[in-house]
């Protein structure tokens, strides 16, 4: 998946105003600015767009984490340089402090069903046998379930 849809859809799912999004860069000692921030929003389209980076990402995930569980003391984690699929599902469940029947019943929201065990092998090393990829496909379908889940929320 694309870094900026996926910023786009976790900014709507969690109706995070851009003050807040610069908030949760900073809990992972980021400094962005909004126009940063407004350019990794635009559409792919648009002039102004700037595409963002899988650092940036992963300094926005692990400032989410510090948002939803608290900031742990100590010196923050050092962003990752390259993320896949599974890496951002993996930070994306620890934020939400998600098992896996959570899990389950998101992507059950999204009409999309997954078994505990083929689930598990998404969050695992990549040198495990039982590893397996996060395809674009599963990873749009969690946070679809997410935005059913917490949308809905905001929306009341």
């Amino acid at each position: 998946m694309i870094n900026n849809d996926i910023l786009r859809r976790l900014r709507y799912t969690f109706d995070f105003g851009d003050q807040k999004m610069i908030d949760i860069f900073g809990l992972a000692d980021e400094v962005v600015t909004r126009e940063q921030v407004s350019n990794w929003l635009k559409k792919d389209e648009d002039p102004a767009f700037v595409k963002c980076t899988d650092r940036d990402l992963a300094v926005f995930l692990n400032g989410l984490i510090n948002d939803k569980r608290g900031k742990k003391e100590g010196a923050q984690p050092e962003p990752e340089r390259r993320l896949s699929n599974n890496q951002i599902f993996m930070k994306l469940r620890i934020a939400m402090n998600m098992k896996s029947d959570d899990i389950i019943d998101t992507m059950a929201l999204a009409n999309f069903t997954v078994s505990a065990h083929e689930l598990s092998s998404f969050f695992r090393k990549p040198d495990n046998k039982h590893y397996r990829e996060c395809k674009d496909q599963m990873l749009r379908n969690f946070l679809q379930g997410l935005q059913l889940v917490h949308r809905s929320t905001v929306d009341e």
